[in-house]
C-alpha cells in the first residue's frame, strides 16, 4: 500500500513534481509557495491531537516503572520543549525483559501455537493500527519532527503493510526433504532462534521496528525492544494494540533508555540468541563486538550510507532535479541511505547547479504539523549542532554554498535547505554522513570515473541513477558497490523489497524473504531407512 504511493511519487513521469504530488491535495500549498522565510518558524506551535499516554517501560504484558524508578524526557523537536518523562530502563531491567522473554519462548504459548495463529494475531494487531493510524501519525510526528502528511499517508501505512507482510509468511516457512547418498530420510526443519535483542534508532522508529519485530515474531521468536532514547513514544503505543490483538505476555518487551546503559546491557547479554541493531557505523562496531564478547550471539547490522546520485548527461533535467532533492532532503536529510552525494555529469552541471538552488529555495520548511510543509525540525539540538559543523566544514573547504547553510528561525531545531557546489571528493561534506538538508553536488566527465568515485567510500548502503539509457544503466547497476540500486526512482521501500549494505554499511538484509533467515535456526535431521522402495 505505501509502497505504492512512494513508488507513485517517484516514477519519472511524476517528477518533477513530487512536491506538488505530496502536498497538492491542499490549495495555496506547494509551489506557489514563496522563497524561504523564518515566518513559520515564529508561529505558535501547532497543538498536537494526541496523548503521550504510554511512558513506562513494557515487560512481561504489563506497563511498568523502571526499577531504578528513574525517568528521561522525550523532546519536541520543534521547540525543545518536553512532551514527557519516560520510565528509564537498564540493566537491571533489561534483565527483568531478557527474563520475560525466555520464559515466553520455553514454557509459553507463542512458538507453540500454530503458525496460523500466529498469523491471525499479527493481523488482527496490524488492523488496530490501521484504526488508530492518525493517532500513531501524530505521535510519531510530534517525537520526531517529521511532516505529519509523510508520516500518515506513507510512514503509517507501510508500517501496517510489513505487517501483514510478514503475518502471510508466518505459516509459510518450512523446512526441506534433502536426498542422501544413502538409505537415510533426511530432512532440515527451520526453528526459530530464542530471544532475540532489537536496537532501534530515532530516524525511522515505527518502520525500523516493524523491519525487526515483523520478521522476528513471524518466526515464533520473543522480543526485547530497545528504542531510540530520543523517540520511544510511538512504539510504545503500538506495543499496547499488539497485547490488545491478544499477542501472550513477555514475547515483546519493550525497554526505553539509553544505549551505553540498556543498549550496552541487551547486545551483551548472555540470554540473548539474536542481536538486530540500526544505527551508524561506529556504535554498529561496538554492538557487534559486545555480542561477540558475550555469547557470540549472531548480529544483524544495518547501519551508515554516503549514497551517490548519478545524473548521467542524457538525463531529463527537471526530473532530475526534483528526484535528486527528495533523495537528499526526506525526512530532514536524516535517512541512512539518502543520495548525499549528487553527481552530475559536466555536460549538464551548470543547468543543474541553478535549478538544484532554486528547488532548495522553495523548500516549504516549518512546523510539520501545519499543512504543506516539506521540512521540519532534525531530532534535537545535537544532531542541529553537528550538521550546522558539516555546513561550515564544507565552507570552509572551498565548497560553493549555493543556498542556506544557517538556522532557520529561532526556535526549535530547523536547518535551512542547504545546496554546495564545487564539492571534491576529499571533502568533510563528501566523505562523511551528515544525516541532515545539506545536498553537496560534484562534477564527473565518464562512467569510469564516476564508478571509480562513487565506490570509493567506506559505505555501501544504496545508490541512484537517472539515465534514460539502459546500456549505461545496466553498466552502474553491477559496476557500483551498494546494496541497494534505484533506476530513475528513490527510496522505494515495498515490504518484499530486501534492504542492507555492502562494506561498512552493515551486515545482512531486512525485509523480504531474506529477513527471515536473520531469525530461524536451520536443523538437519537424518533418520536410517530400513529397505527402501526407493531412495
Amino acid at each position: 500500500m505505501a509502497a505504492r504511493r512512494i513508488s507513485s511519487l517517484l516514477s519519472p513521469s511524476s517528477v518533477p513534481s513530487i512536491a506538488a504530488r505530496f502536498l497538492g491535495r491542499y490549495p495555496g500549498w506547494g509551489r506557489s509557495v514563496p522563497r524561504l522565510s523564518t515566518a513559520a518558524a515564529f508561529e505558535e506551535p501547532i497543538t498536537p491531537p494526541v496523548h503521550a499516554n504510554y511512558t513506562k517501560l513494557l515487560i512481561n504484558g504489563q506497563f511498568v516503572d523502571a526499577a531504578s524508578g528513574k525517568t528521561f524526557p522525550t523532546l519536541d523537536p520543534r521547540t525543545g520543549e518536553v512532551i514527557a518523562n519516560i520510565a528509564e530502563g537498564d540493566s537491571e531491567d533489561i534483565n527483568r525483559a531478557v527474563s520475560a522473554a525466555r520464559k515466553a519462548f520455553d514454557e509459553g504459548p507463542w512458538p507453540r501455537m500454530t503458525a496460523y495463529e500466529r498469523s491471525c494475531i499479527m493481523l488482527r494487531f496490524a488492523d488496530l493500527m490501521e484504526k488508530h493510524a492518525e493517532e500513531i501519525a501524530a505521535l510519531e510526528t510530534w517525537d520526531n519532527g517529521k511532516p505529519y502528511e509523510q508520516a500518515a499517508t506513507a510512514e503509517i501505512p507501510m508500517l501496517i503493510r510489513l505487517f501483514r507482510y510478514y503475518a502471510g509468511w508466518a505459516d509459510k516457512i518450512h523446512g526441506l526433504t534433502v536426498p542422501a547418498d544413502g538409505p537415510y530420510h533426511v530432512q532440515t526443519l527451520h526453528e526459530p532462534i530464542g530471544v532475540t535483542g532489537q536496537i532501534i534508532p530515532w530516524n525511522f522508529p515505527l518502520l525500523m521496528y516493524a523491519w525487526k519485530v515483523g520478521p522476528a515474531l513471524a518466526c515464533g521468536n520473543t522480543v526485547v525492544l530497545k528504542t531510540a532514547e530520543q523517540t520511544p513514544l510511538s512504539a510504545l503505543f503500538v506495543s499496547k494494540l499488539f497485547l490488545e490483538a491478544g499477542l501472550p505476555p513477555g514475547v515483546l518487551n519493550v525497554i526505553s533508555g539509553f544505549g551505553p546503559t540498556a543498549g550496552a546491557a541487551l547486545a551483551s547479554h548472555m540470554d540473548v540468541d539474536k542481536l538486530a541493531f540500526t544505527g551508524s557505523t561506529e556504535t554498529g562496531k561496538v554492538v557487534l563486538g559486545m555480542a561477540a564478547k558475550s555469547n557470540l550471539k549472531p548480529v544483524t547490522l544495518e547501519l551508515g550510507g554516503k549514497s551517490p546520485f548519478i545524473v548521467c548527461e542524457d538525463a531529463d533535467i527537471d526530473k532530475a532535479v526534483e528526484l535528486a532533492h527528495f533523495a537528499l532532503f526526506f525526512n530532514q536529510g536524516q535517512c541512512c541511505c539518502a543520495g548525499s552525494r549528487t553527481f552530475v555529469h559536466e555536460r549538464v552541471y551548470d543547468e543543474f547547479i541553478e535549478k538544484a538552488k532554486a528547488r532548495a529555495l522553495s523548500r516549504v520548511v516549518g512546523d510539520p504539523f501545519k499543512k504543506g510543509v516539506e521540512q521540519g525540525p532534525q531530532i534535537d539540538s545535537e544532531q542541529f549542532q553537528k550538521i550546522l559543523k558539516y555546513i561550515q566544514s564544507g565552507v570552509d573547504g572551498g565548497a560553493t554554498l549555493e543556498s542556506g547553510g544557517e538556522r532557520f528561525g529561532s526556535k526549535g531545531y530547523y536547518i535551512q535547505p542547504t545546496v554546495f557546489s564545487n564539492v571534491q571528493d576529499n571533502m568533510l561534506i563528501a566523505t562523511d554522513e551528515i544525516f541532515g538538508p545539506v545536498q553537496s553536488i560534484l562534477k564527473f566527465k565518464d562512467l569510469d570515473e564516476v564508478i571509480r568515485r562513487a565506490n570509493a567510500s567506506r559505505y555501501g548502503l544504496a545508490a541512484g541513477v537517472f539515465t534514460q539509457n539502459i546500456d549505461t544503466a545496466n553498466t552502474l547497476t553491477r559496476a557500483l558497490r551498494a546494496g541497494t540500486i534505484w533506476i530513475n526512482c528513490f527510496d522505494i521501500f515495498d515490504a518484499a523489497i530486501p534492504f542492507g549494505g555492502y562494506k561498512m554499511s552493515g551486515q545482512g538484509r531486512e525485509k523480504g524473504i531474506y529477513s527471515l533467515s536473520n531469525y530461524l535456526q536451520v536443523k538437519a535431521v537424518v533418520t536410517p531407512l530400513k529397505s527402501p522402495a526407493w531412495i
